[in-house]
């Protein structure tokens, strides 16, 4: 009773301190025609205090004419909300501005229905430090539901009804920012990181309108050519599917491949991307990478269970990225709640997915978080070219903070992959000779590393990581006639073992100048034996294509500076520079971008970057019947590309989002066959068996749009669209088409959630996604060479004129979501090309009529699942 007592005493102490302590502080604010805004800004520069208030009731653009002259701020509060129907609370050192009569929150359940936690952290975006005494409010609330952060910048509100919000951050000397769309449901806390960039000169002199989540990457180096990418989208936008890659898609300038989850950026070949986790380069994280289209798979082994909100780049990055040309996804991984266990299971027709998180140390505020994922999809490999599919990964991450010693976090993702396609066993079925091949394959995947974050000064921290990658890829093929004997037409063995040093200083020398400097040391081990036979039509004994086991360096380091010339220009200045030891290639690319705020609901910006690329291990170690051991490969140099990005962005309404940005790729020293039409930029396959020289070109071009509102009163719509063109120049000297030059591409979502329920805490959704694009490029048959050699011969001498026609697809999901007290349970159906056609058609020689056949392919996936969260 006596600690209720003090406690009782503590709060009314608080209370009293704080309002003798705003009567003690004095503002000046005059002003002919300014906005209420604008007075809010003069007040939080002159004293200690932060102003919240509810964005979609207040209006803040009201003008007034003030003469206010160092007067109590309680006073002047009073003047500036005449005649608004608001009043204002101050709570420590935040005033919430608040409608007359409309009383405090009390945190108690509405009505029954079920209550949930808002918590995160809040830190200053250039230097990552934590950000005390900032003020968070729930918007779309009433009466309104705030908090404000520790001394670690963390904040927690409390039974908070189930539904969506938008949040609200401000702090003094900040831009606010708005988070929007945050999912709150009884199963799962939401845990929110946000982060606030300084103002570098008094607010008096500019207006500066809340920063939006969606509108921002997360690196806060990047000034265009970005988009922050959502978990939570993943799981709600219609082709989604659960997966990220399938989910980028759906934005401008990407264009994906039904079969495969490929990403071809602005008519790249989708191998050209790089993908990274938690700061690393990794391996394509796909189920079965690259052996349908290279660069894509069927599913990523990351699950949105474990993935947290990433950023994907789609051209000119800033200097901390190297060793990519079309674009870099890269991904993090959330860490696991450290206040309270919570599970997910999931079962569908394409597998199992199993979740767990929760705290190690409650003391120590440690965390884990883990996911598997098993799947034996007959379903999928019916309906996708026949095959008998089976995949599993698993995905951890473990968090442990500390008070001195900063933040270690070990974390990894693991995934195992098997097809083993038997012969046809009925003789009077066989079509071509892809009836008569036993193809067993077997892929595996590791990536496993430790990172360690720690502030050195404050506003200066040290951020290092040391992991390791394993892949393994190894496919074995034999044919036959009779189904007695058989021959080897395929022998690849490919192990790969990287390990990675990486480290960078970050260091905010002032809010007008951030750096961040690092090296980056990668160790190439790797055992290449690739065997394959020259012709399957008849059988040939196999030849010996790639052969190395050996070990080599990649080494890139970088240095990039943020500079706040003023509140409205911002400029990025940096430089990379990347070194291979096998060949002793290296290359220097500088890399700048410039923001400026023309209003605050305009911006433009524009970036220029340099950027090269290594090759794939085995093609350093081709060898070819007529050289024999030689390794006609070992000295290409790095793929380069110029790239230029302008973006206009304009923030049409606070919930509807314009973006227009043209692009320009000038692509050099591309590894191309001499005297042919074969280049880099086009193939597709998982071997090559070519000798290249580095004479090859490339050009793309384009303009990308995006025009997206927002999740507001229960419904969101995405409009994003593209024309572009594509070129290449092989090692006969000629311009002709890419594969990848669709010409244009547009996407249209749109979901809606309805409330529904006795409680009216049960969500009921549905969303579609429409896509219209031009079809791929692909090189016509020579059907005299073909008939000849029994086999499908293609014109090379005509490579990528022909093209498939357009196509309208259309994906489609709908989910119900029951939320009790403590679990929820979903129950989905996601549909993939509910439409079925692709547009596409392959060939094969039919050995039975002995003509060429066409095939169209046909492609659905389907998953109707249940999710429980307890």
């Amino acid at each position: 009773m006596k600690r209720v007592k003090d406690f009782t005493f503590l709060i009314i102490m608080i209370f009293i301190s704080s309002s003798l302590m705003a009567k003690d502080v004095k503002v000046t604010i005059t002003g002919k025609d300014i906005t209420i805004k604008h007075a809010f800004e003069q007040i939080e520069e002159q004293t200690k205090f932060s102003i919240a208030y509810n964005q979609t009731k207040f209006d803040v653009n009201r003008k007034l004419t003030v003469s206010i002259k160092n007067l109590e701020l309680g006073k002047a509060l009073t003047i500036i909300l005449r005649n608004t129907g608001f009043t204002y609370k101050i709570n420590g050192t935040h005033i919430v501005i608040k409608q007359l009569n409309e009383s405090l929150p009390t945190g108690k359940p509405n009505n029954g229905k079920s209550v949930q936690t808002i918590r995160g952290v809040i830190t200053d975006a250039a230097s990552g430090q934590p950000l005390s005494y900032a003020t968070v409010v729930l918007l779309n609330t009433n009466p309104l539901k705030g908090s404000s952060t520790d001394s670690l910048g963390r904040f927690h509100i409390d039974k908070v009804p189930i539904g969506r919000y938008d949040i609200t951050v401000s702090a003094v000397g900040y831009e606010p920012a708005v988070l929007r769309e945050v999912l709150l449901f009884s199963a799962k806390e939401s845990y929110n990181e946000v982060s606030l960039k300084e103002r570098t000169m008094n607010l008096s002199e500019v207006v500066v309108r809340p920063n939006v989540n969606k509108e921002q990457p997360l690196n806060p180096m990047v000034l265009a050519g970005a988009r922050m990418f959502s978990v939570e989208e993943t799981n709600r936008f219609a082709g989604g599917f659960d997966d990220p890659a399938r989910l980028a898609t759906s934005f401008a300038g990407i264009a994906g491949n039904m079969s495969s989850n490929s990403i071809s950026v602005h008519g790249n070949s989708p191998q050209f991307l790089q993908w990274r986790l938690e700061g690393v380069e990794i391996p394509n994280p796909s189920h079965f990478a690259d052996m349908t289209v290279l660069g894509g798979g069927i599913f990523t082994a990351l699950s949105s269970q474990v993935m947290g909100n990433s950023d994907f780049f789609n051209g000119a990055f800033p200097a901390e990225y190297s060793n990519a040309l079309s674009g870099v996804f890269d991904m993090s991984m959330r860490n696991g709640n450290n206040q309270k266990y919570e599970h997910t299971v999931q079962i569908g027709l394409l597998g199992v997915d199993i979740a767990s998180e929760g705290p190690l140390s409650k003391k120590n505020n440690s965390s884990y978080i883990i996911n598997y994922r098993y799947s034996t999809t007959g379903l999928l490999g019916g309906l996708v070219g026949g095959l008998n599919l089976k995949y599993q990964d698993l995905s951890f991450k473990l968090n442990f903070p500390t008070r001195n010693a900063g933040t270690l976090s070990i974390w990894g993702i693991g995934l195992a992959d098997a097809n083993n396609v038997k012969v046809e066993s009925d003789q009077s079925k066989w079509i071509s000779y892809a009836d008569r091949e036993d193809v067993k394959t077997d892929l595996m995947k590791a990536v496993a590393g430790m990172n360690h974050k720690i502030f050195v000064a404050k506003d200066t921290y040290l951020k290092t990581s040391l992991s390791a990658t394993y892949s393994e890829n190894k496919q074995f093929v034999k044919m036959t006639e009779d189904t007695k004997t058989y021959e080897p037409v395929v022998d690849f063995k490919d192990r790969d073992w990287n390990l990675v040093f990486s480290t960078f200083l970050n260091k905010k020398f002032s809010s007008r100048h951030t750096n961040r400097t690092g090296v980056t040391v990668t160790g190439l081990l790797y055992d290449l034996d690739f065997n394959l036979s020259p012709t399957y039509v008849p059988v040939t004994p196999m030849n010996k294509i790639v052969n190395g086991n050996a070990s080599s360096v990649l080494i890139s380091a970088y240095s990039n500076s943020v500079l706040n010339i003023t509140d409205r220009l911002i400029a990025n200045v940096g430089v990379t520079a990347q070194l291979f030891t096998l060949n002793n290639n290296s290359s220097v690319e500088p890399r700048v971008s410039l923001k400026y705020r023309v209003a605050p609901e305009h911006t433009l910006a524009v970036a220029y970057g340099l950027h090269s690329r290594l090759e794939k291990l085995d093609y350093y170690y081709v060898t070819t019947p007529a050289t024999g051991d030689k390794l006609v490969n070992k000295d290409l140099s790095f793929a380069k590309a110029n790239h230029f990005v302008l973006s206009y962005d304009w923030s049409i309404t606070n919930n509807i989002h314009l973006r227009v940005e043209p692009y320009y790729q000038s692509l050099y020293n591309i590894p191309v066959e001499a005297g042919t039409s074969f280049s880099i930029i086009n193939h597709d396959l998982y071997y090559l068996d070519r000798a290249l020289v580095n004479t090859g070109k490339g050009q793309n071009y384009g303009i990308d749009f995006t025009l997206e509102k927002y999740l507001s009163k229960g419904y969101y719509w995405l409009l994003t669209g593209s024309v572009f063109d594509s070129k290449y120049k092989g090692g006969d000297g000629i311009w002709r088409d890419t594969k990848y030059n669709r010409g244009y591409m547009v996407n249209g979502l749109i979901g809606k959630e309805w409330i529904c329920g006795k409680q009216k805490q049960n969500v009921f959704s549905a969303n579609i996604k429409l896509s219209y694009q031009g079809g791929d490029h692909y090189t016509p048959i020579d059907e005299t060479a073909s008939k000849a050699k029994h086999d499908i011969i293609f014109d090379e001498t005509r490579a990528f004129s022909s093209q498939f026609p357009s196509v309208l697809t259309s994906d489609i999901s709908v989910g119900y979501k029951i939320n009790k007290k403590k679990s929820s349970h979903e129950f989905s159906l996601k549909i993939l090309n509910a439409g079925l056609l692709t547009g596409q058609h392959g060939y094969i020689y039919n050995e039975k009529t002995q003509t060429i056949d066409k095939l169209e392919v046909i492609a659905i996936i389907p998953n109707i699942s249940y999710k429980i969260e307890f």
